[in-house]
C-alpha cells in the first residue's frame, strides 16, 4: 500500500494545528492559579477544541495511508511547538532542542523513504 499525498497533508496539518492546541493549553493552564473554576477559560476550550481538530484531520489522513508511515509525521507537532513556545512564550532555543529538532526531522524523513 502507497501512502498518498493527499493523506500526509492531513497528517501534516493535523500536526500543525494540534500544535497551536498545546500554545492554548499552556496559555490556559496559567489562569488556573486562582482556582480550580477558572478551568471555565477561553483558552483552555480552544486549546481543546483546536486537538479535536486537530483528531478530526489525523483520522481523514490515516483512513487510505499506512500508518506506520503517517504517525511518526506527528511527531511533527514537537517542531511546530518549538517555534512556538518560542515566539508566544520566550522559551530558548537551546542545543539540544536543535538536536532533537534534527533527530525528530531525520526519523520521519527515514521512515518516509522507508514507505517506497
Amino acid at each position: 500500500m502507497n501512502t498518498p499525498f493527499s493523506s500526509m497533508a492531513l497528517v501534516l496539518v493535523a500536526s500543525f494545528i494540534g500544535s497551536f492546541g498545546a500554545v492554548f493549553l499552556k496559555s490556559g493552564a496559567a489562569r488556573l492559579r486562582n482556582g480550580f473554576w477558572n478551568i471555565l477559560n477561553t483558552h483552555l476550550a480552544a486549546g481543546v477544541l483546536l486537538f479535536l481538530l486537530s483528531s478530526y484531520f489525523f483520522v481523514r489522513g490515516i483512513r487510505h495511508g499506512e500508518l506506520s508511515v503517517l504517525y511518526p509525521m506527528v511527531s511533527l507537532g514537537s517542531v511546530w511547538t518549538l517555534f512556538w513556545s518560542r515566539l508566544f512564550f520566550g522559551e530558548p532555543f537551546t542545543r539540544s532542542k536543535f538536536f532533537g529538532l534534527f533527530l525528530i526531522l531525520a526519523g520521519v524523513f527515514f521512515v518516509g523513504l522507508g514507505s517506497k
